[in-house]
């Protein structure tokens, strides 16, 4: 297989899978609840602890964008991709901050 095929052929499965159609309420349900833990866990370490960092909040934030894209209509495939990638790009942002400048993001 030529390299330029190889590419092309990565890049189509993952514009399929990132651009695929929602997989609908059961798994929004489980994004959505693990937003609500990691935002009750900010909350509650803010609370009861000395807990200054972000991490928990931009998890939050992940989980929320990828179940605000599994819960889309089926015909809102663009949609569902763009709120993905974006679930994506929180996520691998915070492990570059926590890789970077784990001070900030974890409150060290």
């Amino acid at each position: 297989m030529e390299p330029s095929s190889a590419r092309a052929t990565v890049e189509s499965a993952l514009a399929a899978t990132l651009f695929s159609e929602p997989s609908g309420r059961p798994n929004a349900l489980v994004m959505f609840a693990s937003a609500v833990v990691f935002l009750s866990l900010h909350v509650a370490f803010g609370v009861f602890g000395d807990a200054t960092g972000v991490n928990n909040l931009l998890l939050a934030l992940g989980f929320a964008l990828s179940g605000t894209a599994e819960s889309l209509p089926a015909d809102r495939r663009r949609a569902a991709g763009v709120l993905r990638t974006a679930a994506i790009g929180v996520i691998l942002g915070l492990l570059v901050g926590i890789a970077t400048a784990p001070e900030i993001v974890v409150g060290v």
